[in-house]
């Protein structure tokens, strides 16, 4: 989008040294480098492979009796799983409940309980990495769905770091939101053309947008009203777009 990008990218590697945001940058970056290093994967794989470690980490974090570990953990795995749902709600209606509806829900419970049971949780975890691996055999061994699912993963890919933008600034937390718009506008190219293809009007007015934040953001403490307000209109057209895409690839399906 902007030349600057480039070196804020740099900048970003350097940052994911920092261990409130570790697991969710391992993430993003890990999408990158299992598509580079497993070449004959299809994308489909490749994306589902890279939100695994999340899991695994929440797994780690429960053997360790580290809940707020777990937390951030099991935080970055929804935010992944958001970008790579849609793959395996469209290959198996049943296992997609069965990790969003009954894993993920009875985890999400027991991490926000004031004492949360530990060992529940910890099976619980360990039950649906184990789903989630014989998931996504299962699709990797499947013929390939039409490329317009791609499509939608990646934009449901990059806009997961959007989505995290407003908890971050509900919950005050100005760091969070920053990063969160910075990992967005630093993927943001790689489907700019996917939202231009669809809307001209609505590529111009996202880009106008992501400059209104970032300008936005800048304060020491931003107006976290506006803020909102701008994220908002953004996701707004995102998801216009977004809904498109997928209305052609369930045409096609």
């Amino acid at each position: 989008m902007r030349q600057e990008n480039m070196m804020k990218f740099v900048r970003s590697i350097a940052l994911t040294a920092i261990a409130s945001f570790a697991v969710a940058d391992a993430t993003t970056l890990g999408l990158v480098a299992q598509a580079q290093a497993a070449p004959s994967e299809r994308f489909e794989v490749t994306s589902l492979k890279a939100v695994r470690p999340t899991l695994v980490e929440t797994t780690a974090a429960l053997q360790a009796r580290d809940v707020a570990r777990a937390k951030a953990a099991f935080e970055a795995y929804d935010s992944a799983w958001n970008g790579i749902e849609v793959y395996i709600n469209v290959r198996s209606r049943d296992a997609y409940q069965t990790l969003e509806h009954g894993f993920q829900a009875r985890i999400e419970k027991g991490l926000a309980s004031a004492s949360p049971d530990i060992p529940a949780l910890l099976a619980d975890a360990q039950g649906m990495l184990a789903k989630f691996d014989e998931t996504v055999a299962a699709i990797a061994a499947m013929p390939p769905l039409n490329a317009l699912y791609d499509d939608v993963a990646r934009l449901r890919i990059v806009r997961a770091h959007l989505r995290e933008v407003l908890p971050a600034l509900k919950a005050n937390n100005i760091a969070k939101a920053r990063k969160s718009f910075e990992q967005f506008d630093q993927t943001w190219d790689s489907i700019e053309d996917l939202i231009k293809a669809k809307s001209a009007d609505a590529y111009v007015a996202i880009e106008k947008g992501m400059i209104d934040v970032e300008k936005a953001l800048e304060p020491e403490k931003p107006d976290v009203g506006q803020v909102t307000a701008l994220v908002n209109e953004i996701t707004r057209l995102y998801n216009a777009q977004l809904a498109e895409i997928m209305k052609d690839a369930r045409a096609k399906q």
